[in-house]
């Protein structure tokens, strides 16, 4: 029977805290990568589905390099449900569903994806810092890497949206 300290994680480490959140954002690469292509094959514009369809290739690259970072660990790649990214992808579904046919679709969509980015980013940078504590050296030089597309991902997601797809969008509903 488990003592109370092992029950409730005092025995655990950053360590610990290192690996499961490289499970997290496993996890989360993992459903990204079957979201993508919905995203894409929804989007009104070419544009739009042109910048998922991209994202979706530099994805399938961080998977890899995540499944590198396992094998240097010497852990399994294996992902821990991450509620997070769950509840984030949900939103673009519902998106996708209740705007599908309105001006606005395309709007909806690149702001979904941004939550999504905003979320990597996020959990890139905590991991690389802990990586970083740990002097696992050769591994934030792959998650750093990974951190920067996200960054590039979300800056021409910015740029997606200032280009016209939002105005776009708002100048269909008043026509």
């Amino acid at each position: 029977m488990p003592t109370a300290k092992k029950a409730n994680g005092n025995n655990k480490d950053l360590e610990d805290l290192f690996l499961d959140g490289l499970k997290d954002i496993y996890y989360a690469e993992k459903k990204i990568l079957k979201t993508l292509p919905k995203m894409a094959k929804g989007a009104s514009e070419q544009q739009v589905a042109a910048a998922f369809e991209k994202h979706l290739a530099e994805t399938e690259g961080q998977v890899e390099r995540l499944e590198e970072v396992f094998e240097i660990l010497g852990a399994a790649a294996r992902g821990k449900t991450c509620p997070a990214i769950d509840g984030i992808l949900e939103e673009g579904s519902e998106i996708l569903q209740e705007y599908k046919g309105s001006t606005s679709l395309d709007a909806g969509l690149v702001g979904a994806a941004q939550a999504v980015e905003h979320y990597e980013i996020a959990r890139y940078g905590t991991l690389i810092a802990w990586a970083t504590t740990l002097g696992k050296d050769d591994v934030v030089a792959l998650l750093n890497a990974t951190l920067e597309e996200e960054k590039a991902t979300d800056e021409a997601l910015t740029a997606l949206g200032e280009a016209g797809v939002n105005e776009r969008a708002a100048e269909r509903k008043a026509a």
